[in-house]
């Protein structure tokens, strides 16, 4: 956790924006199982209700069926490199973040070999030997610690370039069972970034921290919560309360220490892009954090797009400033030399957040 006069900006942005649009109304014909095995004693319409009235979540979106995870996270750093306007043969650093890897509709497999990096280098056509490719696996935070690997690297003096890539299908790994599994969605983000001396961009600071006793199995894959499912498959499964209390106890102090590591004045402070998980939750976080300040905060201060987009992963941070960067979320805006705060939180647990003038 440190402050820098050389650092690591970001110099393009995309994402990729899945096909297939999924409503609330899709779920109607679901048949949702709780925990202990049995089924739910509510209506589809109270438990969609409600869902609606915790996460904010109208709607999410989802690969179509001959699109892969690896797919989503070339044409996303396609977008990233053209805007940068870099020659991509002068990467040092491909870096993708993911939790499952490939998955064919229906499959039960994740292919992770080779390394999705691998591939979106192959689908780029990148042929430079010394743009080395590797996947990073951190829960929800992934892409954020790619960023902040990036820059490391960078301060060691072994990169100057680097494409940081997240991309999820989460719809492929989801219980049918599931109320939560209404939360999650698919897409991917990319973001190129290089070694720079401009003082008035790049990373100022920078914090993970992982909780595993006991906290490592509150986001763990299990078998479906319908016992006649078949149980040797198994599905992302997280304990939604538990989830709500931890994030609302250690990411408002991290997103601090973060900051206060800046040397910045949370007055500046322009923008908090946190990871969509839950737009109650978020905002619970959000709020809290500038308490810590003695400060109410104002809702313009955290971009959102979890309404229609849904919990999409590694991917929501960097999709999230893409559109917000092209005017695609209304009343927001990001503009260069923006002083801004970047924080995730998920499975390990792991937390993590950047402070950064964009």
């Amino acid at each position: 956790m440190n402050s820098y006069s050389h650092r690591a900006r970001i110099i393009g942005t995309g994402h990729y924006m899945p096909g297939r649009r999924v409503p609330n109304e899709e779920f109607l014909s679901w048949e949702f199982y709780g925990p202990d095995g049995q089924k739910l004693d509510k209506t589809n319409e109270e438990i969609i209700q409600k869902f609606y009235e915790i996460t904010n979540i109208r709607e999410r979106r989802f690969a179509e069926d001959h699109v892969l995870t690896s797919d989503m996270a070339a044409e996303a750093a396609r977008m990233a490199l053209e805007e940068s306007g870099l020659d991509p043969e002068q990467l040092d650093y491909i870096l993708v973040a993911s939790n499952y890897g490939d998955i064919e509709p229906g499959a039960q497999f994740n292919d992770l070999m080779p390394s999705l990096a691998s591939r979106v280098k192959y689908k780029l056509g990148i042929k430079n030997p010394e743009a080395v490719a590797f996947d990073l696996l951190f829960g929800c935070p992934g892409w954020l610690e790619g960023v902040i690997q990036a820059h490391i690297q960078m301060k060691a003096g072994v990169s100057r370039y680097a494409l940081v890539i997240g991309a999820e299908t989460l719809s492929r790994v989801r219980d049918p069972h599931s109320r939560d599994s209404m939360i999650f969605a698919d897409g991917a983000g990319a973001v190129v970034m290089e070694l720079t001396d401009n003082p008035h961009q790049g990373i100022l600071s920078h914090i993970s921290h992982t909780y595993a006793y006991p906290e490592a199995e509150l986001l763990c894959n299990k078998p479906s919560l319908n016992k006649a499912h078949d149980q040797r498959n198994k599905y992302i499964y997280m304990q939604g309360h538990k989830i709500y209390e931890f994030a609302l106890t250690k990411v408002p102090t991290a997103m601090r220490a973060c900051f206060d590591a800046s040397g910045e004045d949370i007055k500046d402070l322009k923008k908090v892009f946190i990871h969509q998980a839950n737009e109650k939750m978020d905002w619970a976080i959000v709020k809290r954090f500038f308490r810590l300040y003695g400060i109410n905060a104002s809702k313009d201060v955290m971009p959102a797009n979890i309404e229609f987009m849904g919990n999409s992963s590694v991917a929501t941070i960097p999709t999230l400033m893409d559109q917000v960067r092209k005017g695609k979320i209304a009343g927001q805006e990001l503009r260069r030399g923006d002083l801004i705060l970047l924080a995730s939180v998920g499975a390990g647990m792991n937390i993590n957040a950047v402070t950064m003038r964009f």
